[in-house]
């Protein structure tokens, strides 16, 4: 591919990812810009795959939650799930740093 054809950009990441994704790429005799095309061009591929997924899986949650929470006040239910969205955020942020 020409390089006409191509667009430089630059990103940010934290040390960790970086030093994980240069692994990665020496690993599979890549460089960091082929790994992270792909990446990307996977990402955007199955955009609408996770995002149907994760529908489906928050209305099988919700259902289950509508059926342990019967007679419970739904003002208790909801700060129930809004501390537990919360708290996943919280880990998943630790996660990723």
């Amino acid at each position: 591919m020409a390089m006409s054809t191509r667009k430089l950009i630059t990103i940010s990441v934290p040390p960790a990812l970086l030093r994980r994704a240069e692994a990665v790429a020496k690993e599979e005799h890549r460089t960091k810009s082929e790994l992270l095309r792909e990446a990307l061009r996977f990402y955007v591929e199955t955009k609408a795959i996770r995002r149907t997924a994760v529908r489906e899986l928050l209305f099988e949650v919700l259902d289950r939650v509508q059926a342990r929470t019967q007679g419970i006040p739904r003002g208790e239910v909801r700060k129930a799930i809004q501390q537990s969205i919360e708290a996943v955020r919280r880990e998943s942020r630790r996660a990723s740093a």
